[in-house]
């Protein structure tokens, strides 16, 4: 019985540590790279990052994801689609939404990226206000 219950708890530790790590992407909130820039920081923290999205917002994870492998900072770990249900707002009926998951994880190089990029911000001149 202990055994069981051991294997219960850390389930519950399993999906909460995986939750964390979750952005949940709107192509309409925020700009494109304030997601990129906030991935990048999901996976100096945890290793890895899952970005999520739903219907007309699913182009935005994809050109989020291509934009971290492409300079170097991500690899691709697992993609994931799927359907899920709602409720139309207007008519008030079910639909169904296209839904996406992409797991990311480091490069092995990504921690001397980030540290190349911080110094760039260091050295960068001070911008003038206008």
């Amino acid at each position: 019985m202990e055994e069981i219950t051991e294997g219960v708890q850390n389930i519950a530790i399993a999906s909460d540590s995986h939750k964390k790590n979750r952005i949940q992407v709107s192509n309409t909130k925020k700009p494109l790279f304030f997601y990129v820039n906030l991935a990048k920081r999901y996976m100096a923290m945890h290793n890895e990052v899952e970005l999520s999205a739903l219907g007309m917002a699913i182009t935005t994870v994809v050109t989020i994801a291509e934009i971290l492998k492409n300079n170097g900072f991500a690899v691709e770990k697992k993609i994931m689609t799927s359907t899920v249900d709602m409720k139309d707002d207007t008519r008030g009926r079910p639909i169904q939404k296209a839904k996406i998951e992409i797991l990311l994880g480091k490069t092995e190089n990504f921690d001397e990226l980030m540290a190349a990029a911080a110094e760039e911000r260091e050295l960068a001149p001070p911008e003038e206000e206008s």
